[in-house]
């Protein structure tokens, strides 16, 4: 999440995950993998893992790689260690950053993100030193495209009555927001009424934004989230700078 251009950003996310569809995988496959040791391979008993599925078919997963990455994680428990971890700090002129791993070595990964974020002219942080600055929420986006047409009125009446706390419509599209508990009914339920969300998960959203003015912090900045976004063991990357290019 950064700034407002919420659709640009889906964007912009879109066409490196494109240009880096291994990594993307990579990560996509550990969270299918620790969904079915969390609750089982049968994503009709297991809304964690119907989530994981939602999330690999939004970046374009194939389903038989997804099929295989739960059957292998199903016949093969004892192997899945991934360890969720979280970073938080500080990039250039005091953005806030939060940095969720998912990793089988705890200090390669605490390795790896100090030095992205010496790189990238910031420092790591204490447990909760900016995570206070950010809102835990389910965000669901759903894009406006010429060969398809929403109702407005269909879309918000599925998604309050699933449990949406907000709905935001702009020129680009809509913008659901949940509580973290109901994120998965609301996106199933937006679903089943033949909705098609272009991106979904729960996502920490910033109580207010950091402008970067100076060029070299907007170098370092972009060079401390291209580390991040490198690293197989980094899941997502969250901060408040407003105006990523």
């Amino acid at each position: 999440m950064s700034g407002h251009s919420k659709f640009a950003n889906i964007k912009h996310k879109k066409e490196k995950n494109d240009a880096a569809k291994g990594k993307i995988f990579t990560v996509i496959g550990r969270e299918l993998a620790v969904a079915v040791k969390a609750g089982g391979p049968d994503p009709a008993n297991n809304s964690r893992l119907r989530d994981a599925i939602a999330k690999a078919k939004s970046n374009n997963m194939p389903n038989d790689t997804i099929e295989r990455s739960i059957k292998k994680a199903a016949g093969n428990l004892d192997a899945v260690n991934y360890e969720s971890i979280t970073y938080e700090g500080y990039g250039p002129n005091g953005v806030a950053v939060i940095v969720e791993v998912l990793t089988d070595n705890r200090n390669r990964s605490a390795a790896n993100v100090r030095s992205a974020f010496t790189k990238g002219g910031g420092n790591m942080g204490n447990s909760g030193c900016v995570s206070f600055m950010f809102d835990e929420k389910g965000q669901i986006m759903i894009a406006k495209d010429e060969d398809k047409e929403i109702d407005p009125e269909e879309l918000e009446m599925a998604a309050i009555e699933a449990g949406a706390e907000d709905i935001t419509e702009s020129d680009e599209g809509f913008e659901i927001i949940t509580a973290p508990e109901d994120f998965s009914a609301v996106r199933e339920a937006l679903e089943d009424a033949g909705f098609t969300p272009d991106e979904a998960e729960v996502t920490m959203i910033p109580q207010t934004y950091t402008t970067l003015t100076d060029e070299d912090d907007i170098k370092k900045m972009n060079k401390l989230l291209d580390l991040l976004d490198d690293d197989d063991d980094v899941k997502n990357v969250y901060h408040n700078w407003e105006n990523e290019a």
